[in-house]
């Protein structure tokens, strides 16, 4: 591969260096490298080869990290990272311990904002553009947002909030629908015409020529610029934007590294608060990307396989299924069809299907107001993205006893997008809202039980699984239960056997006590586990495991993929204390303690965390 250039870029300095002829030849050589290395490491690859040269052209024209620039979600940001000295990183991207695919600010001093969520660039740089306007430093905020983002709400506060006097430049980067209305023949020639210096030169001279007419100058210039205004609106409408005192400019293309310079400069010059509309093509210079960016959108490390059938198509599936019998069922989404499995019940219930952007707090209100009025509404949601609802959960679902269930997809670590994407505090924070039953299946069988389950419910019912496949294993091993035809508790050794240690775990963290299991057992030390798949009532769980709870064994241990403080194994095993149940055994919590972990590269995330095989083992055969 032909990257001269790109080797010789490790600061903005060197970006700034190059002539501005070898621009186009940098951006080839950039979505070569990210093409090569991404489909190898996994990631985000459409939107970087879409953000090419509007990332260039921002780093062209402001001196970060002097200028803050902030992306919005993170996603998009690994030409960022090529031109701010971490090329050489690229091959750990996304691992445990390796460069984070987001923006991280403990990674760089030119990521000032961390990020992972949608929607909170725009927030995050009005706080930096606010801070230098008090202080009088002089340096411009940039905030890159996609179009997706401006479905979060987030986004539309922090406009509000956008004062016109600030070095502050938002760009809006359009890559798949519509925002503004004025997109169109006469709209493009405002951008060509705006996005030319001498527009500007031109149109200053004649507000201060005007301005300075004795007498009337001021009310000259104010009829001129309001019959501006109104044959603008009465043409093409009013622009939102503009609207809020922010200055609009665009669109233009944002694949034109040129275009989008001569812009940008002109921005800058206003010396004040600016909306950029670029438009950019996802997929960019990679034809498979380029015919299906939603495919490329993220992509798996190379030899890996997506399971052929995860317990997301399957909720799904069962639940669109569900919905032919039963009308009142809807299924809502924060804009995740295709990553929360609800593609077929979007094709097969279209009225009863809800894309509300990525607007969770929304999401769960709506699905109250609909609960409210008769409707059996399931929020399918990611694990670390319901927590912005948490608010919404207790006051608008839990508090007001309505029957939403929630399908919490990707609960328990994340291995790539890691700490921002970590699904481990949903247990410890429903664990403490009443009335709301918890849910977490751990075959296909039990996952369409808890589905109908929560249909029966008159409360709110959280269920919540990995993005994985089914451990065929489960079913075959885990056969006696202590509560048949429900679902509640079971374990895969009989009453006679009595092993010497007992796991009790739940989810996919089981596969870690599978394995300590056969350690042990080579070891001569016989083991059994106890799997839960009800955990919240904790008073119900808490005697399913003291029936199942063998009297001789001496070694307890609790296993959770989740935080400690608050989690379930401190619950269940401060009760089961108090019960007597554990009196006389040696008693473990294999917990994530209260760190954001992002991995130790060389260790699995497991291992990193404390919670893998090896550390029951460890515990089990300390003599101390």
């Amino acid at each position: 591969m032909n990257d001269n250039l790109l080797n010789k870029i490790n600061s903005p300095d060197d970006l700034r260096a190059l002539r501005d002829d070898e621009i186009p030849e940098l951006a080839s050589e950039i979505r070569a490298f990210l093409t090569s290395t991404v489909t190898k490491t996994g990631g985000h690859l459409a939107s970087n080869l879409g953000a090419v040269e509007l990332t260039l052209a921002i780093h062209r024209v402001f001196d970060s990290p002097r200028d803050h620039i902030i992306f919005d979600v993170g996603h998009q940001a690994y030409v960022h990272k090529l031109i701010t000295g971490r090329r050489e990183g690229f091959s750990s991207l996304r691992t445990p311990g390796g460069l984070s695919g987001f923006t991280k600010r403990c990674e760089s001093e030119h990521d000032p904002f961390g990020a992972g969520h949608s929607s909170t660039s725009l927030s995050a740089a009005l706080g930096f553009a606010s801070a230098d306007l008090i202080n009088g430093s002089g340096a411009y905020t940039v905030a890159v947002i996609g179009d997706g983002a401006y479905t979060g709400g987030m986004i539309h506060e922090a406009l509000n909030n956008c004062k016109k006097n600030m070095r502050l430049i938002i760009i809006l980067n359009e890559n798949e629908m519509s925002i503004s209305k004025n997109i169109g023949g006469f709209a493009k020639h405002i951008a060509r015409v705006r996005s030319n210096k001498s527009y500007y030169r031109v149109k200053d001279a004649t507000r201060n020529t005007i301005s300075r007419i004795p007498l009337v100058g001021k009310a000259a210039f104010a009829l001129a610029r309001d019959t501006k205004q109104t044959i603008k609106n009465i043409m093409y409408s009013s622009n939102y934007f503009e609207e809020l005192g922010l200055y609009y400019m665009g669109p233009v293309n944002g694949n034109d590294y040129y275009a989008v310079e001569d812009m940008l400069r002109v921005a800058k010059g206003l010396e004040r608060s600016v909306v950029i509309h670029v438009t950019t093509k996802k997929g960019k210079g990679y034809r498979p990307a380029e015919q299906n960016p939603g495919a490329f959108h993220s992509v798996r490390p190379a030899g890996s396989k997506s399971p052929a059938h995860g317990f997301s198509n399957m909720a799904g599936e069962y639940l669109a299924d569900k919905a032919y019998s039963c009308r009142d069922i809807c299924a809502i989404t924060a804009a995740m069809t295709l990553g929360t499995g609800l593609t077929a019940f979007m094709t097969d219930h279209p009225s009863r299907f809800f894309d509300v952007g990525i607007a969770e707090e929304h999401a769960a209100t709506f699905a109250a107001g609909l609960a409210a009025n008769g409707m059996r509404p399931y929020f399918a949601v990611y694990s670390s993205f319901l927590q912005r609802a948490y608010d919404n959960l207790i006051h608008d679902v839990a508090l007001q006893h309505l029957p939403v269930t929630f399908l919490i997809d990707r609960a328990g670590l994340s291995v790539g997008d890691g700490p921002t994407h970590h699904g481990i505090y949903d247990v410890a924070f429903l664990s403490q809202i009443p009335e709301i039953t918890v849910y977490v299946p751990a075959s296909y069988a039990s996952l369409k039980k808890a589905i109908d389950l929560s249909y029966l419910s008159d409360r709110a019912t959280a269920i919540r699984y990995s993005n994985c496949g089914e451990d065929q294993r489960i079913d075959l091993n885990f056969t006696r239960e202590v509560r048949p035809g429900e679902l509640g508790a079971r374990c895969d050794f009989t009453e006679e056997e009595a092993p010497e240690t007992v796991i009790v775990t739940y989810g996919r963290i089981v596969g870690e006590a599978m394995k300590a299991e056969k350690e042990l057992k080579e070891k001569g030390r016989s083991c059994g586990i106890i799997l839960l798949e009800t955990i919240k009532p904790y008073g119900l769980s808490a005697n399913d495991i003291g029936i199942l709870m063998p009297a001789g064994c001496k070694n307890v241990v609790f296993l959770e993929e989740g935080v400690r403080n608050g989690g379930a194994a401190m619950i269940l095993s401060v009760m089961l204390n108090e019960s007597g149940a554990l009196s006389g055994k040696r008693t473990a919590i294999l917990a994530i303690e209260n760190t954001f972990e992002a991995g130790e590269q060389g260790k699995t995330i497991f291992e990193s965390c404390g919670i893998s095989a090896s550390d029951i083992v460890s515990f089990v055969t300390d003599k101390k």
